[in-house]
């Protein structure tokens, strides 16, 4: 948990880059819902609550486990405001260039 709450501090900061993110993002989800399978009891009924138990501190990587996918990776209902900026921005360099008359 406190690694995949690393990785998307690296991610917001740009220190790695979203194949890699989305890799090893992918790869942590998975590691983590299998480790707590092993873990799960009627102490530990969901990961909030072992968060809580172990003074776990990680509000990016609960968020992360909550959606089950990493923020890369898009879908009708997610990301939406991702896609919508890179759009624009594809639009305002296609009208840069064209008012450069770089074709």
């Amino acid at each position: 948990i406190q690694t995949l709450q690393c990785l998307e501090k690296a991610y917001i900061k740009d220190a790695v880059t979203a194949k890699e993110y989305t890799e090893a993002c992918s790869k942590l989800l998975a590691q983590i819902s299998a480790a707590f399978n092993l873990v799960k009891s009627s102490t530990y009924q969901d990961i909030p609550t072992f968060m809580k138990e172990f003074y776990l501190d990680c509000p990016a990587a609960l968020q992360r486990i909550e959606e089950g996918k990493p923020i890369t990776v898009q879908d009708n209902q997610g990301n939406i405001s991702k896609s919508i900026a890179d759009v624009i921005s594809l639009y305002i360099t296609l009208c840069d260039k064209l008012q450069m008359d770089m074709r």
